[in-house]
């Protein structure tokens, strides 16, 4: 049996320091109203370009050169102007908004502040989850202010989602001065900040894309194999069932665990993965994993005892290759 989860202390949070050689960002005196300009206006920049106008700033610029971000653009950012990413930064004098793929922005802002498209005192913002303000060393090394505000929420690029906005979450990271512009901007969005440090980036992207990328693979894996059994609308069936494990997880953490699992009932597992194998031979390995971890916690929970667990160890880490076969 793998080791079981182990307490971990949480490390302290202090301010994030810039990245970089850059000097400490000093807090910029900004209007109220702000000049805003959007680079990239995929669904997430289009989104809070939206919230940002509607929070009483003016969004002057945008770019987006696919035939989506201009459907986007005209429905949500219809009185900003389009051009390229340079024209963009040097028309939002008070605060960049850069929503561009995470591989993607590193060239991005490199390429602006090689332009001289960016200035000093401007706010440079990024939305990436995966990157803090390392990426943003570019833009600091001329005198903006760099910002990581990344919203903990998924997106469809319509207006649907200002609704969801509300008091969701931001991943935030900033130079300590910077803190009270940042805190700003996420309530100018309706959310809250959450600090994260410029070393956690990657691990907090990931708790979230494990958590919300992997659920919609996890429910469409369980609708498919619904559908194998001749269901007709497996979201009917899902639904409360999962609406209500989802909030017993976020409610009860490791206490919500049932199943076959939690139970130890291995030959109910074993007949899982010999029906899987020989009907979607491709969901035994996503099964055997999540499987194995989850027998993993609920032994480190106590709602499995290690004895119990031995019978259910087995089926997973060794029989299961005679079942794949």
């Amino acid at each position: 049996m793998s080791a079981p989860p182990r307490p971990r202390s949480a490390a302290p949070r202090g301010p994030a320091a810039p990245s970089g050689d850059a000097p400490a960002a000093t807090p910029p005196t900004l209007p109220r109203a702000l000049a805003v300009g959007v680079v990239g206006a995929g669904r997430v920049g289009a989104v809070l370009g939206a919230a940002f106008a509607a929070a009483g700033h003016r969004v002057v610029a945008v770019s987006g050169t696919s035939g989506a971000s201009a459907a986007r653009i005209a429905l949500l950012l219809p009185d900003a102007r389009t051009g390229s990413a340079a024209d963009v930064a040097r028309a939002g004098t008070d605060l960049l908004l850069i929503a561009v793929p995470d591989d993607a922005l590193a060239g991005v802002v490199a390429g602006l502040a090689e332009t001289g498209a960016l200035r000093p005192g401007q706010l440079v913002a990024h939305t990436s989850g995966a990157h803090g303000l390392g990426v943003l060393a570019p833009a600091a090394a001329v005198g903006a202010h760099p910002l990581a505000l990344h919203p903990a929420m998924t997106f469809t690029g319509t207006p649907d989602d200002l609704a969801r906005l509300a008091g969701i979450s931001y991943g935030v990271t900033a130079p300590a001065p910077l803190r009270p512009v940042a805190a700003r901007l996420v309530a100018d969005l309706g959310g809250v900040p959450e600090w994260v440090g410029e070393a956690d980036r990657v691990l907090y992207h990931a708790a979230l894309a494990h958590g919300a990328n992997h659920l919609v693979t996890l429910v469409n894996e369980a609708a498919d194999r619904l559908r194998d059994t001749g269901v007709a609308d497996p979201g009917k069936v899902l639904a409360p069932l999962l609406r209500a494990a989802l909030e017993n997880a976020l409610c009860l953490g490791d206490d919500a665990l049932t199943g076959p699992v939690s139970r130890g009932d291995a030959g109910t597992v074993r007949r899982h993965l010999e029906r899987l194998a020989a009907t979607a031979p491709e969901s035994v390995a996503p099964y055997l994993a999540l499987a194995r971890r989850t027998a993993d916690r609920a032994v480190a929970a106590g709602r499995l005892r290690p004895a119990d667990a031995e019978p259910l160890l087995d089926v997973l880490s060794g029989t299961y290759r005679e079942v794949a076969a």
